[in-house]
């Protein structure tokens, strides 16, 4: 997923979050059951902003990411080369007795 969708999805929180809170204040103070429910909603809300922010390379942009991934599957490909070089050496077979 692109840092783009991590984004949008926590400025979606963030605007849900603002809405609870003014919804929790025009409340009826008798419903108590309500508000415990949005309070908990409240803290997930919270605790997923948290998470979302913690992933490893939120701040690179998706220009950013393209250019790892590339760099990172030419390195897997020149791995996988060098393994197949080595199997075709008959490095690996155990010595025969």
């Amino acid at each position: 997923m692109s840092p783009g969708i991590y984004l949008r999805l926590y400025l979606s929180l963030s605007w849900q979050s603002d809405h609870c809170s003014m919804g929790m204040k025009s409340m009826d103070k008798d419903s108590m059951d309500v508000n415990q429910e949005l309070t908990k909603l409240k803290t997930k809300i919270q605790e997923t902003r948290e998470k979302i922010l913690a992933m490893p390379e939120i701040e690179s942009s998706p220009g950013e990411q393209q250019e790892q991934l590339k760099t990172m599957r030419e390195k897997v490909d020149t791995k996988t080369q060098l393994l197949q070089k080595y199997k075709g050496l008959c490095v690996f077979d155990s010595p025969k007795s």
